[in-house]
């Protein structure tokens, strides 16, 4: 059967309820799509219209939304990610998380640009996705599964798949959810399809083609793309070649590397881990989400096997925070966590915890910095709800409740943090204290400017509210679109006017006028692509502004939804050890002083001082309040 051509969007979301078995129809409208322009502030309004506050995330009255944003089909570069947002289960509040996976590409061409899940099927079960709508069908075959061998038998019957693994069966707080070689990964997303006894979701695709509105357009702003991502030093060098892990070597020399349970900063072994040393040991090669042109996922021969190279938030938690450098022994656990479904960078920072905790004698296991003994079998353990890796399941936050150690618990709001250490890096140390799914660089990845670039003072405060609030906005609409942060390298450092101002002059600017330096930045292609897809007018400077002003209303809708969940000012913090305690490799023995930069991004933010998003404000960006 030949495709159906679809320009710009279908504008069909396909609501499920498991209980009932039944599904329908919902068709997105036009002001949604302008507010929220898709991705994650599409799946976030679609669940804030429909999520109850205070629901356990494990119950049947959660919700859990796939959205795959107007970018996704069209060949734009880079664009071949989907999101999805639900309650977490892991923290109690709103989790998002962007994956690169077949499944979006296969939900998007099967005519559905978000699916949303409530309800709780009977037995196990799995869902298969057309055009038509859904049908349910048994998974007592899959149940007990691994990740590989389900989605296996999944895509026998589609073109892409989602799947958990036995971490989600047995709700692991921090279960991920997999679609090709990549991961739904953070929040514990894969417990929810868990309690919701579901094993997996297939969609047909191929039954939709989707062809921009204004495809002139398209191709002219596509080709400035592409060029932007050429220049650049990040997307067409560094990445490209060494993959995520080229971070290794820089972050070590800044000092923000997780060393030891956040105690250390960088390390003498560090270079074995390093994207360098792994290209050339292991003879990596391109192994990428589609389409691509940056291809920072590798793939490398790792004891006779061909494997995907754990990326660095993997290198790094699993490796220098346990006090481990043999990227072998990193890549063995980083495929046993790929086999059950867990979330690496929470497993990380929780087997971190749990190796202090036996130090200082609050549990007994065998545990041990530096030591790779009884690791993998506590990743099992964890996994198949095992001795107390049944209490690890529930994140590093529960743990410490229960046995002591809250101090060296590194999470924040519930979410353990990811591979920098914010003591090199305050204006990160702020944005992980505001991310609203918890201790996330993805929500604003500040140190790149402080601790790589040079582009801003690393330990100074000053200004810092301003560029955390600034890439904030940017990432949320860049999720929203939907299309991969790494293009951000691309699009914010290579016109012309940022690219030719020396990096010690916008350091001198960020230090005392932010504003300017920041504005500098020409973000005009991410919404150029959009525009040209939905053939809307396109007003250059004008749209970049509204462009960015959707990203500060999905960024605060979300932020409005945790405080209907009880967060405030009191969860804005970071772990005592970042607050109190300097890291060994800094002489000076600096800490994040968060304080004063909470409160000025608060006034920024239009929240009271309490960090609750005012009515004002609520109301100057159109969000209903409910």
């Amino acid at each position: 059967m030949q495709a159906k051509t679809i320009t710009g969007t279908s504008n069909r979301a396909l609501e499920i309820d498991l209980t009932s078995r039944t599904f329908r129809e919902v068709r997105i409208n036009e002001t949604d799509l302008e507010l929220y322009l898709g991705g994650k502030g599409l799946g976030l309004k679609l669940l804030y219209d429909r999520l109850t506050p205070g629901v356990d995330p494990l119950g049947p009255d959660n919700k859990i939304v796939f959205s795959t944003g107007v970018l996704l089909g069209t060949g734009a570069p880079c664009s071949g990610r989907f999101e999805a947002v639900t309650k977490s289960p892991l923290t109690g509040i709103m989790a998002s998380a962007s994956c690169g996976g077949p499944f979006g590409m296969a939900l998007k061409t099967s005519g559905w640009d978000a699916l949303i899940l409530n309800g709780k099927a009977e037995a196990p079960t799995y869902l298969v996705i057309n055009s038509e709508g859904v049908q349910f069908k048994a998974a007592d075959g899959l149940w007990g599964k691994d990740t590989d061998s389900a989605q296996d038998e999944l895509l026998k019957e589609g073109n892409g798949a989602l799947v958990i693994g036995q971490a989600g069966e047995n709700l692991v707080r921090f279960a991920n959810i997999r679609s090709g070689h990549r991961f739904l990964g953070r929040g514990g997303m894969g417990a929810v399809l868990g309690a919701k006894k579901i094993k997996g979701i297939v969609a047909k695709g191929g039954e939709v083609k989707i062809v921009p509105v204004d495809k002139k357009k398209f191709v002219k702003t596509n080709r400035k793309f592409f060029k932007a991502i050429e220049q650049n030093p990040m997307t067409s060098g560094s990445f490209r070649y060494f993959g995520t892990n080229a971070n290794v070597n820089p972050s070590n020399a800044a000092g923000i590397l997780p060393v030891r349970n956040f105690t250390g900063g960088s390390h003498g072994e560090a270079h074995k881990i390093s994207g360098e040393t792994m290209a050339e040991r292991f003879k990596t090669e391109w192994d990428t989400c589609k389409p691509c042109v940056i291809k920072c996922g590798h793939k490398g021969t790792i004891k006779g096997q061909k494997r995907h190279i754990p990326e660095y938030e993997t290198m790094g938690l699993l490796g220098p925070n346990l006090e481990i450098f043999d990227p072998e022994v990193i890549s063995d656990w980083n495929e046993l966590c790929s086999y059950y479904g867990m979330d690496t960078i929470t497993l990380g920072g929780t087997l971190a915890w749990a190796m202090e905790a036996t130090e200082k004698g609050l549990i007994q296991t065998q545990l041990k910095f530096g030591a790779t003994e009884g690791v993998a079998e506590m990743i099992r353990d964890i996994a198949l709800g095992n001795g107390i890796g049944k209490d690890l399941a529930m994140g590093s936050r529960w743990a410490s409740k229960k046995y002591g150690g809250e101090d060296f618990a590194m999470h924040v709001k519930g979410l353990e943090l990811a591979a920098y250490d914010p003591r090199g890096a305050v204006g990160q140390g702020l944005s992980y204290a505001t991310a609203n799914r918890g201790a996330c660089h993805l929500s604003g990845y500040v140190l790149a400017l402080e601790a790589y670039f040079g582009m801003a003072s690393p330990h100074a405060t000053r200004w810092k509210h301003y560029m955390v609030k600034y890439f904030e906005d940017a990432f949320a609409a860049m999720n929203s679109l939907h299309i991969c942060q790494f293009t951000a390298f691309a699009v914010q450092l290579e016109p012309p006017l940022i690219k030719l101002t020396a990096d010690f002059v916008i350091k001198l600017l960020n230090q005392n006028l932010s504003p300017l330096a920041l504005n500098l930045m020409d973000l005009s292609l991410w919404p150029e692509l959009w525009h040209s897809i939905l053939g809307k007018r396109y007003i250059p400077y004008l749209s970049m502004l509204k462009f960015r002003k959707a990203g500060e209303r999905v960024h605060v809708l979300e932020r409005y939804m945790n405080t209907r969940e009880g967060i405030s000012k009191k969860d804005d913090t970071l772990p005592r050890r970042l607050l109190y305690e300097g890291r060994k490799c800094d002489a000076k023995e600096r800490t994040v002083p968060l304080e004063p930069m909470l409160e000025k991004y608060y006034k920024l933010r239009g929240f009271d001082a309490n960090g609750i998003p005012t009515k004002k404000t609520l109301k100057r960006l159109g969000i209903e309040i409910k």
